[in-house]
């Protein structure tokens, strides 16, 4: 059953591991849909909705990863029954280490972690789009072209979705990590070789927070890249799953 913060496309009760998917900033949890699509029944795939958009339009946005990633996790406690999978995008990825931090410090550790289109947590940018007027975010949003030209294109969709957009924004430009020990789980580091937020070695950096083993691929394409390779990247998270499941 889908609660406030999850979204289950397609329910796997069968299945293992659980894969959960956080959004970038802007983003909603159909950005997974193609994914949950394409690891059924074998994954059961769970994909965070923040408040802020779609069906949760009414709440207010939160716009802190800290408190994302208590909330978040506060409920994937109850899906910890199965080993768990973090995949975050962007924004998404900074939130699924906050998360997994959470979920070790409380016992449970991930089967691994996905950190796709995200410098390491401990590389910095001093990035400043939250600040900008509605026009410069909109700017920001074409850039990067991961808004669907459909709702760039309609005035009052835009208004609708750009509260959200600009309070994750705000909530990753002023992110900072708080040192402490490294992740006992694997990270994969996924990045593009035309990603203006992000570079490879800003995303192999990665591999200094865990103790566990790191592995990185870089793919083509600009920071949604992961939009053109859904079917490489469905093929990374199963087979870190296969040879995980099959160590334990």
């Amino acid at each position: 059953m889908n609660s406030g913060w999850i979204r289950q496309f397609h329910p796997a009760p069968e299945a293992g591991t659980r894969l959960v998917c956080f959004p970038h900033a802007g983003g909603s949890a159909t950005f997974y849909f193609p994914v949950s699509r394409a690891m059924a029944p074998v994954v059961h795939v769970l994909a965070v909705q923040y408040p802020g958009r779609q069906d949760r339009m009414n709440e207010p946005c939160v716009d802190d990863i800290p408190t994302l990633a208590d909330r978040i996790t506060e409920e994937l406690v109850r899906w910890a029954d199965r080993p768990l999978v973090l995949f975050g995008h962007s924004m998404g990825a900074t939130i699924a280490f906050e998360v997994a931090r959470r979920l070790e410090a409380g016992g449970s550790v991930p089967l691994g972690l996905f950190a796709s289109g995200r410098r390491a947590p401990s590389r910095h940018r001093d990035e400043r789009v939250h600040l900008r007027d509605d026009h410069g975010l909109i700017r920001e949003l074409q850039r990067l072209s991961g808004t669907d030209a459909e709702v760039l294109a309609d005035e009052t969709l835009l208004r609708m979705v750009l509260p959200a957009m600009r309070s994750d924004y705000r909530a990753i430009e002023t992110y900072r990590y708080e040192p402490g020990p490294p992740l006992n789980c694997p990270i994969t580091a996924l990045t593009a070789d035309d990603d203006p937020l992000v570079d490879v070695a800003e995303a192999r950096a990665w591999a200094q927070h865990t103790v566990a083993p790191f592995r990185i691929r870089v793919f083509t394409g600009g920071h949604f890249f992961v939009s053109a390779h859904v079917e490489s990247v469905v093929e990374e998270i199963t087979r870190h799953i296969g040879a995980t499941t099959t160590r334990r």
